[in-house]
């Protein structure tokens, strides 16, 4: 089964750090945080009043003004960012100007909600101008699957067109079904990632309501504290992560660069609640032990694990248990950090950034920190990095994520060679 192997070929980023994959490393790496007080609206009303905001993003780049008005804005992420993943991966925007066969390139770039801004604005539109007013882009506009279809329509990617929907797993099972539809020979390249901009007043306005957002309104840049025991919740946050997956011997007769290789995927539910991990973090550790099988790897062979870390009370404490659990010892042994310090949470595209992140830490022998560590919680006792990023050496990095509704996904990248 495992016969055809998976490399990462390019990767693309539109962040609240920065809108490249260099600027986005280079905040991480420095611990630059990119939360900031909520501009798109006036949050004066709303219990949490911060974000991560995309800044100096030029949809222009990319696309004509007219295209761009015709998609939400998750939408002009993660098709910003597939461009970039192309242009780093060697190829152009169309499959039809190369030698790649588009009946073999597979496209799975997903949101956890869709277009929820194209959403509140034409629901106030049918509210105040009635049905005769909508737009008839809504309903294309608004749909989770979309990036993947316009990403299609661009390239001439007709492989495997899919998009998931696991909440803030996104990103990771995206890229996780990509590989396997690489190993199971349905296509010899797949673009998969995830992408979201979910920063408008429904959505702060349901989260708020779930009391699920950090409080410290005052104090932006510090919001957002992984592992911290004065953690006091998540910070929303925006944009588009994107990989170029590609069989190993098709990316090397085209003479690709290869950023590093995919080799262990592991997904999971835990049958538990709707928004709580399972106590004791059995769901998670069970996807961790499945990415490790599927790799062929012993737990010590892990040299860094990007966590998902949310800065929420029960996520960072059973993710704890959970790595725990599934590492044994090694658990107190290997580099951790959440890099949503940095970058708060990109709900469905954490999975697609936090795994650039991964492949950045192998090719450059860097643990990103864990910033905004101030106090130690003796539940979340492990190497979370704090604060400062340490260059070791780096063959092996694990990303995992979890997502409302009982969502585990674990990523295994290695080193190529």
């Amino acid at each position: 089964m495992k016969s055809r192997r998976v490399v990462v070929t390019g990767t693309g980023v539109i962040s609240c750090v920065g809108n490249s994959v260099e600027e986005f490393w280079d905040a991480l790496v420095n611990g630059r945080c990119g939360l900031d007080r909520v501009t798109r609206f006036d949050p004066a009303e709303y219990r949490t009043q911060v974000a991560g905001e995309v800044k100096n993003f030029d949809v222009t780049k990319y696309m004509s003004p007219k295209e761009a008005k015709r998609l939400d804005l998750f939408c002009q992420y993660a098709m910003a960012a597939t461009m970039d993943a192309l242009a780093e991966a060697g190829l152009p925007v169309n499959f039809a100007d190369s030698k790649v066969d588009g009946d073999r390139v597979g496209v799975i770039v997903s949101s956890g909600i869709g277009g929820l801004a194209t959403l509140s604005e034409q629901h106030q539109i049918l509210l105040n101008r009635g049905p005769g007013k909508i737009s008839p882009f809504l309903i294309p506009m608004m749909i989770s699957d979309i990036a993947s279809g316009n990403i299609s329509i661009l390239t001439g990617a007709r492989g495997p067109n899919l998009g998931l929907v696991t909440a803030c797993a996104t990103g990771c099972h995206s890229i996780g079904e990509g590989y396997w539809q690489i190993v199971r020979d349905d296509a010899d390249m797949v673009i998969a990632g995830g992408a979201e901009s979910p920063v408008v007043p429904l959505g702060f306005a349901g989260f708020c309501a779930m009391k699920a957002m950090s409080q410290r309104n005052d104090d932006p840049k510090h919001a957002s504290r992984p592992f911290d025991a004065d953690r006091d919740g998540f910070v929303m946050s925006e944009g588009a992560g994107v990989l170029i997956l590609e069989e190993l011997e098709h990316a090397k007769r085209r003479g690709a660069e290869i950023l590093a290789e995919v080799i262990g995927y592991g997904a999971t539910g835990d049958a538990y609640h709707i928004t709580s991990p399972e106590p004791e973090g059995n769901g998670m550790a069970r996807a961790i032990r499945m990415a490790l099988r599927h790799a062929e790897l012993p737990a010590e062979a892990l040299d860094y694990i990007n966590a998902h870390g949310t800065s929420t009370q029960l996520n960072d404490k059973f993710e704890t248990m959970a790595i725990k659990q599934a590492l044994g010892d090694h658990a107190y042994k290997v580099a951790i950090s959440s890099t949503k310090g940095t970058t708060g949470h990109g709900l469905g595209a954490a999975g697609g950034l936090e795994s650039v992140a991964c492949i950045k830490a192998i090719r450059t022998g860097v643990v990103p920190p864990t910033i905004n560590y101030v106090t130690p919680d003796p539940l979340c006792d492990l190497d979370i990095t704090p604060n400062t990023a340490r260059e070791q050496k780096i063959e092996v990095a694990m990303n995992i994520n979890l997502g409302f509704g009982g969502h585990n996904g674990a990523l295994i990248f290695k080193k190529f060679e």
